[in-house]
């Protein structure tokens, strides 16, 4: 964990696996401004690519409709794919997550695996956008700082960097 993050945790180190004892999402929960920042700056990127591509076939004279290509959509695919589950599983971050010094883990404090990373940023983003952000919102008003897609993935928001190997 970052410097913030260390106080009052032991890591135990053993041959399988790395152990974090007396791991409280509470004291190292992310204020819910910062998250906001995180997930502002994950879709802002997001839409860069179909935003930028309109913009610069406007620019080169585009004067029909423009349109997205499959080009960019695959680009913007593989942008998902690689900001939601790859970045997050290698190092428990989102690049908005990166830039704000947030990290997702379990609720035990260990690093996620890529079944709760499609659970909670696939099936339980869905379920956020499906309650019109109230599940977001959850995050802002509750004692662990966990929104509906941390519960159904059972992970927290910590800040802190560096989460275990």
């Amino acid at each position: 964990m970052a410097a913030t993050a260390s106080r009052g945790i032991s890591i135990k180190k053993s041959s399988e696996a790395e152990k974090i004892f007396n791991f409280s999402p509470e004291r190292l929960k992310a204020p819910f401004a910062l998250r906001c920042a995180a997930i502002s700056i994950d879709y802002i990127l997001l839409l860069a690519f179909p935003v930028g591509w309109l913009t610069l076939a406007r620019l080169l004279g585009d004067t029909g409709s423009a349109s997205i290509g499959t080009t960019v959509w695959l680009l913007g695919l593989l942008l998902f794919f690689a900001n939601f589950l790859i970045l997050p599983r290698s190092r428990g971050q989102t690049i908005g997550k990166m830039l704000t010094g947030l990290t997702i883990v379990n609720v035990d404090g260990t690093k996620v695996k890529i079944d709760g990373l499609v659970r909670r940023n696939i099936l339980g983003y869905f379920l956020t956008v499906m309650t019109l952000g109230i599940g977001f919102l959850i995050a802002a008003f509750n004692s662990t700082g966990r929104s509906l897609h941390d519960f159904v993935a059972g992970t927290v928001v910590i800040r802190g960097r560096k989460i275990l190997r």
